[in-house]
């Protein structure tokens, strides 16, 4: 009997013990695909979405709070003027509970801003200024709020004019509702104000003159925080948040899997001290001893990690279609998630094994054969 045969012989002696420790290290790495993948997918669908506006710079005042905090909308007219600026619109972003639709992204924006550029009609018409009582939903939006051209949406205390369908070519645009900005400001109560205003510099401007460009926004306007689009997810105090919930949760599953392993392997040396024995009566050195039995808690951390990646990635399927999550971001489980995902899998098995391994190591020959 070669050393793998005798690897899967120790496995498969209490095959019920060894298939639930299994699905112990599973659960823990689908909490590790399913809240890694969710906060990925929403890093993802942030960028996507500042890319496919063709947004520079983002400016925002998020002193003490998640979402940001409005603010006066005149400081556009201050930002635009400033050297290195293109174009600068202010935009009103809130997230409501909007009819049926327990969570809704709602977009005020600055009429005929280039943050309308990228919403491609599929279906009715734009507004027709700013004036009109109208929203244009994403295509995302209209599904879960299960409207089309011509019906009627209540937001807020207002009610409006589904007057179009949109494709925004970004998960975040297609699950949101877009109005012209004095429109959803009356509507929110946020008369004159917005909470951010978004940048396109001059075409030429080097990086270090939009690094630049941020430091003299935040030093005329204090309170105020200007981040290169490419940063402001990395900057984000909400998904930072976010990503210390996703760990510190996948840390705890993780630890009651280390445990779940460790038991196992202590009771699988605990029954084996025969078999030990005779290994070790035959010539097995007592590093070999240890090295099966870290082989062991070693491949059933890898068929854990395996299983765990399945039922991570169903989960996340399963998430991406209930209305807290759709429209919002898409998860994103990639081929580097799921390696990494194993991996941790394996070192949970194991570091688990690494104390069954030494008392498995101190067993003497003549005392194991007379157990």
């Amino acid at each position: 009997m070669n050393f793998l045969q005798v690897i899967f012989r120790g496995l498969w002696r209490r095959p019920v013990r060894t298939g639930l420790t299994v699905l112990g290290i599973a659960i823990g790495i689908a909490a590790v695909v399913a809240l890694v993948g969710m906060a990925s997918g929403y890093e993802k669908s942030v960028v996507d979405q500042l890319d496919t506006v063709g947004i520079d710079v983002v400016v925002s005042n998020m002193q003490g709070g998640i979402m940001p905090k409005a603010f006066e909308e005149s400081v556009r007219e201050e930002i635009a003027s400033m050297p290195g600026v293109g174009e600068a619109n202010a935009t009103l972003m809130q997230m409501l509970s909007v009819e049926d639709a327990p969570m809704m992204v709602v977009y005020g924006r600055e009429w005929e801003s280039f943050t309308w550029e990228q919403l491609q009609v599929v279906d009715g018409r734009m507004p027709r200024d700013a004036r009109e009582n109208a929203v244009v939903l994403g295509k995302l939006a209209a599904e879960v709020l299960g409207k089309k051209t011509g019906d009627k949406l209540q937001v807020e205390a207002l009610e409006f004019d589904v007057v179009g369908i949109v494709d925004g070519k970004s998960v975040l645009e297609n699950g949101a509702i877009n109005m012209a900005l004095p429109r959803f400001q009356a509507a929110s109560g946020y008369e004159g104000r917005a909470n951010f205003i978004n940048i396109r510099v001059t075409d030429g401007l080097p990086p270090e003159g939009i690094e630049s460009l941020c430091r003299d926004i935040e030093a005329r306007h204090p309170g105020l925080r200007a981040v290169q689009a490419g940063e402001v997810v990395g900057t984000s105090q909400g998904f930072r948040m976010a990503q210390a919930m996703s760990w510190s949760t996948s840390l705890l599953a993780l630890v009651v899997g280390v445990l779940g392993v460790m038991n196992t392997m202590l009771m699988s040396v605990f029954e084996r001290k025969h078999e030990i024995g005779v290994l070790l009566a035959l010539g097995w050195s007592r590093a070999r001893i240890m090295s099966l039995i870290l082989c062991e808690s070693a491949v059933m951390g890898f068929l854990g990690g395996v299983v765990g990646v399945v039922l991570g990635a169903v989960t996340l399927a399963i998430l991406e279609q209930t209305p807290f999550v759709r429209g919002f971001l898409e998860p994103d489980l990639g081929w580097t998630l799921a390696l990494q995902a194993v991996l941790i899998a394996v070192a949970v098995g194991i570091v688990s094994g690494l104390y069954p391994a030494w008392r498995s190591s101190r067993l003497s020959p003549s005392t194991a054969l007379q157990g």
